[in-house]
């Protein structure tokens, strides 16, 4: 990859695929072929593929996807597991047949089994039962995984795969309904805070930069309490989901582009399934923590006041899932970002917007 390369991020006004851009234009890489689904709906495969054969682009990183937290996955599950097949299946086959130099697929850490032995090897793939919560999603990309191994077997194609853990950072979703737990928290703790000071110029100031369908700053008070009520949001208190025991890991998403960057340049198909036999590339940070301890520094670093209450009827997910970076610290790459600063950074940016 050079710095002429015409590559092509598809999803790139996601979290993923912002950071991939962002990165890339840092490196010097300004041949970037971006697409939003408005302008190509990436589940059409005659649009994908006459994008891909008009455009030809010598890379592609596949962040494209539809995504969401539990409540998201559990609510969806016919959206997440059709929208993501399609989206991967059409990038990935219009690739092959438009001679893409090289293809790097993006999945997540939820497609291991439920039960795997910790901290997760990729070798752990297919090796037992998934996490019903996100079963539909998990299955999308496994299947995104075994098709880039597959054309590389059948066709010889110089495609890849590569497992993130949680990540967050610049551009994540704040939506209550749809967010995944480390952005859902940071909008919880700081709307509780506000909540706690009777804030609402705040308050409104928050709605107006992160509307939601349900939640908006067009709402009289006591609507917007209404609505608050419904996402555990209280006056003196905020109530989260589950027992808060189960652990996470989490990567700030400028060191997952820098990492993907680096895997794109420098890791091969041959190298991935010939030499070191695995089917994808975990990246991560190898270090995990229980949500109660994430909910702890969230409330430090937003400087919430308030009570933290555990709602235990609701769904936990699976327990742990650490994953191991061996291979990603053989390949030479390691995350620089420690999670304390990392939230700094966001909530930082989530308060400028």
């Amino acid at each position: 990859m050079n710095l002429k390369s015409k590559i092509y991020v598809a999803g790139h006004l996601g979290l993923v695929g912002s950071a991939i851009v962002r990165q890339l234009r840092a490196e010097g890489y300004q041949n970037l072929l971006l697409k939003s689904s408005k302008e190509v709906d990436l589940t059409n495969q005659e649009l994908t593929h006459e994008l891909i054969r008009k455009e030809k682009p010598d890379y592609i990183f596949v962040a494209a996807a539809k995504v969401g937290g539990i409540l998201a996955n559990n609510t969806y599950r016919a959206q997440f597991i059709y929208e993501n097949l399609m989206i991967q299946n059409n990038l990935i086959h219009a690739a092959k047949l438009n001679n893409t130099k090289k293809l790097l697929f993006l999945g997540s850490s939820c497609i291991y089994p439920k039960e795997a032995p910790q901290p997760i090897r990729e070798e752990a793939l297919l090796t037992g039962v998934l996490e019903y919560t996100n079963e539909p999603y998990a299955i999308a990309k496994i299947a995104g995984i075994k098709m880039c191994e597959s054309y590389y077997h059948q066709y010889g194609s110089n495609f890849i795969s590569v497992m993130p853990t949680n990540l967050y950072g610049e551009n994540d979703n704040y939506d209550l309904e749809t967010s995944h737990v480390l952005p859902a928290m940071i909008r919880k703790m700081h709307l509780g805070k506000l909540l706690f000071n009777d804030d609402w110029a705040g308050i409104y100031n928050d709605l107006k930069a992160h509307p939601m369908e349900t939640l908006n700053d067009q709402m009289s008070q006591e609507e917007i309490k209404t609505q608050l009520s419904r996402f555990g949001l209280e006056k003196d208190k905020i109530t989260l989901w589950g027992t808060g025991q189960v652990y996470r890991e989490f990567l700030h998403v400028d060191d997952m582009a820098r990492g993907v960057i680096h895997i794109m340049k420098h890791v091969s198909a041959d190298q991935l399934y010939k030499e070191k036999k695995i089917s994808h590339i975990n990246i991560g940070t190898g270090i995990d923590l229980t949500i109660k301890e994430l909910a702890e520094l969230i409330q430090q670093i937003t400087d919430y006041k308030g009570e933290i209450v555990w709602d235990h009827s609701k769904p936990d997910g699976t327990y742990k899932k650490q994953l191991d970076i061996t291979r990603l610290k053989e390949f030479d790459f390691t995350p620089a970002i420690s999670l304390e600063e990392g939230i700094r950074r966001v909530y930082q940016q989530y308060t400028q917007d």
